[in-house]
């Protein structure tokens, strides 16, 4: 008995290896397939409905060319500091600036998803707080040259050493934080 019903054709619609990793822990097949999109969104949207609605571009985007036995699955998550995004850094001093920002500071990571076949769509999202000790320059430099977090939402992952050793509390889910609230995907495709 398969997990989920194989009359789907799953896509994930992330380069982001970390959901991939998250997708291939459920154990089903699917498939990559990534739009190129612009991840901006209106000045005025409130910030918790930033990541559904960029994963709902990503959704749109994929599905133009769509066949009826395809499901897709998008997601987006951004980290939120005293109501400020703090998106990818775009280089090594503005990681270093948004790490000092979260160092000693609890934080709050929300991952929107969209999924969508032929004849259905939804979207949802979820959040987790984390929360950082008082981290060094020589912690945060030391992390920076070893890692390269430029592709992370406010310049770390959570799965990497300075999450191992600076991360002091979470409320929430841990994949959340990943990047793939894998529990309620998974809740949504066993009743898709």
């Amino acid at each position: 008995m398969d997990l989920i019903d194989k009359k789907y054709s799953i896509i994930l619609g992330s380069q982001s290896p970390r959901r991939k990793e998250l997708l291939e822990g459920l154990d089903i097949d699917f498939e990559i397939r990534v739009a190129d999109i612009v991840e901006d969104f209106p000045n005025d949207l409130a910030i918790p409905e930033v990541p559904e609605f960029i994963a709902k571009k990503k959704l749109l985007a994929l599905k133009d060319n769509a066949q009826s036995n395809e499901l897709f699955i998008c997601s987006d998550t951004i980290v939120v500091l005293n109501n400020e995004i703090l998106g990818k850094p775009q280089n090594r001093m503005e990681a270093e600036e948004m790490l000092k920002k979260l160092s000693g500071n609890s934080h709050v990571v929300i991952s929107g998803v969209a999924m969508s076949d032929s004849n259905k769509e939804i979207s949802f999202s979820d959040q987790t707080t984390v929360t950082f000790k008082a981290l060094s320059e020589f912690e945060i430099n030391y992390y920076l040259d070893h890692y390269k977090p430029y592709d992370k939402a406010g310049s770390y992952g959570v799965q990497e050493w300075i999450g191992m050793m600076g991360i002091t509390k979470m409320e929430g889910s841990y994949f959340t934080v990943m990047g793939l609230p894998i529990h309620l995907v998974y809740k949504e495709l066993k009743n898709w």
